[in-house]
């Protein structure tokens, strides 16, 4: 039986599977434009912090600038970890099943 006639799915962008697939990925591609977003903020506001710190700081001054690098750095990992799926239930199974699939090739 050819594809399109009555039994049989039709190919193309209208199929539920292909709506799935492309929500998902769509939704995947938000995720990552989140992530480069929320990485030139920090860029951009940390550069700030570094020029206010050293034009106000004088010659025996301290530098602060770092602290906020640093506190908001750690929130920019753990964004990265779980845009990465490092933690998610998933993780170990996609894992194994990747190293199954170098050992077969090797």
């Amino acid at each position: 039986m050819a594809e399109g006639q009555p039994g049989m799915p039709v190919s193309g962008p209208g199929r539920p599977d292909d709506d799935r697939l492309y929500e998902a990925a769509k939704r995947r591609a938000e995720a990552i434009q989140g992530f480069y977003i929320h990485l030139l903020i920090y860029a951009v506001v940390n550069a700030g912090l570094f020029a206010i710190n050293a034009l106000t700081r004088g010659a025996d001054g301290a530098w602060w600038f770092y602290w906020a690098l640093a506190g908001w750095g750690i929130g920019l990992v753990i964004h990265a970890t779980t845009l990465l799926r490092v933690f998610s239930p998933e993780w170990a199974e996609r894992r194994a099943q990747a190293m199954v699939d170098r050992s077969k090739r090797a």
